[in-house]
């Protein structure tokens, strides 16, 4: 399989390349396996280490420190034909350049050097630590406490349904530098949380990984529980930025990204919903002709392929802003809401299509029905970008 080619500046003709790599991958080496494993919630090692390959674990981040430096529109299109094929392989290296990106944007240039090399190739990976059973999207009330003894930090707390827990080695950790804050968030502070000591090898005592939580989808990737017990880190090494009280504000700060990232993979299942459902449209007859002939089938496949169309339109024009350097969470949170919510529609859509054979275990839909509620779910409810659409709204247009 060949590796996507690093580079500053990527023009059309690499863009085309990297796509037809991942295109090719994707039909080649992942669509036949994806069912059996989805269903035997299996962990595809394998397909961590080709994207490892294809330099994924650092593809936003800077070829300075050993990424590929794609841009967001880029990213953004091989995020959604991947999500086409199994949407799982798409969060085990999303979460981790959440991590990557919370250290190369806020990192001291120390911090920068030392740990990004080690993301990019995959050699550590990992995501955020900011959910607890208590704080979800009230990131300000996390209980987990980084209390400082000296040079080092003694963590205590725990977290839950953190993406890539188990088999990641890392988390970008939010605790509670000073839980006596008023306002609170700035109390609150990141911590790069590894489990192993890179230079030496040794397991930090402290850190906890609880069991895999059992899911109703997104199954490919691992979630569990985190508890730190005197979990000790060192400041100079650990503390992202060197300075407390700019967690929540690192923790907000790839949003936007994060956001874009699932209207990516939205527009991806409702892609591979339409494929499957015009595909089966015309091998499926009733009354003596194929379903695609009939008008209710018709009605249901155009608004399925319209409302695909628009939700990439939608995620690539946040992406362009992104890339542009504008401000773009009202972009952002417009296309995380739209393509989610149609992805949801298109899924259910194909399930009617499908009649009863949706239902069974042999059809892809079964399994991208499963998966299509949880992106109206993360990076923020659907029911906060609205509250952000609209402020945002107000906000640009004051009379």
């Amino acid at each position: 399989m060949n590796a996507i080619p690093n580079a500053d500046q990527f023009t059309d003709e690499d863009e085309a390349m990297m796509l037809d790599v991942i295109d090719r991958w994707c039909r080649e080496k992942v669509r036949d396996r994806v069912m059996e494993m989805e269903h035997a919630d299996e962990y595809p090692h394998e397909f961590v280490e080709d994207m490892k390959e294809f330099g994924l674990f650092g593809a936003t981040i800077s070829p300075e420190y050993g990424g590929l430096g794609l841009s967001a529109t880029t990213y953004a299109k091989i995020v959604m034909r991947i999500a086409q094929e199994w949407m799982s392989l798409t969060g085990i290296f999303n979460s981790h350049l959440m991590m990557a990106t919370v250290v190369e944007k806020y990192g001291t240039d120390f911090q920068k050097n030392y740990w990004l090399p080690k993301f990019c190739s995959g050699e550590i990976r990992g995501g955020l630590g900011l959910t607890e059973p208590n704080a979800g999207t009230d990131l300000q009330a996390i209980k987990t406490v980084a209390r400082k003894d000296g040079d080092s930090y003694v963590v205590n707390g725990s977290k839950t349904w953190i993406s890539n827990g188990l088999m990641g080695g890392a988390v970008a950790l939010m605790v509670k530098t000073d839980p006596d804050s008023d306002p609170r968030y700035k109390g609150m502070s990141m911590l790069i949380a590894p489990k192993v000591d890179p230079d030496t090898g040794a397991s930090y005592d402290g850190y906890t990984t609880g069991s895999k939580m059992q899911k109703l989808a997104y199954k490919g990737i691992d979630s569990c529980e985190l508890f730190f017990d005197n979990y000790t880190l060192d400041a100079k090494r650990h503390l992202i930025g060197g300075i407390e009280g700019k967690g929540f504000y690192m923790a907000v700060g790839g949003l936007e990204l994060g956001r874009i990232n699932i209207s990516a993979r939205a527009v991806g299942l409702s892609r591979r919903a339409l494929e499957e459902s015009t595909r089966y449209a015309q091998e499926r007859e009733t009354f003596g002709k194929p379903i695609a002939d009939h008008q209710a089938i018709q009605l249901k496949l155009g608004e399925m392929a319209t409302k695909t169309k628009a939700s990439e339109l939608m995620c690539l024009h946040a992406a362009e802003a992104y890339d542009r350097g504008e401000r773009c969470d009202m972009e952002a949170g417009m296309a995380k809401y739209y393509a989610s919510e149609m992805a949801v529609e298109n899924t259910l859509e194909a399930m009617r299509i499908h009649g009863g054979y949706s239902y069974s275990k042999e059809y892809p839909v079964e399994r991208l029905f499963r998966e299509a509620p949880l992106m109206c779910i993360g990076e923020g409810t659907n029911e906060m970008q609205r509250i952000i659409i609209a402020k945002q709204q107000i906000a640009r247009n004051k009379i």
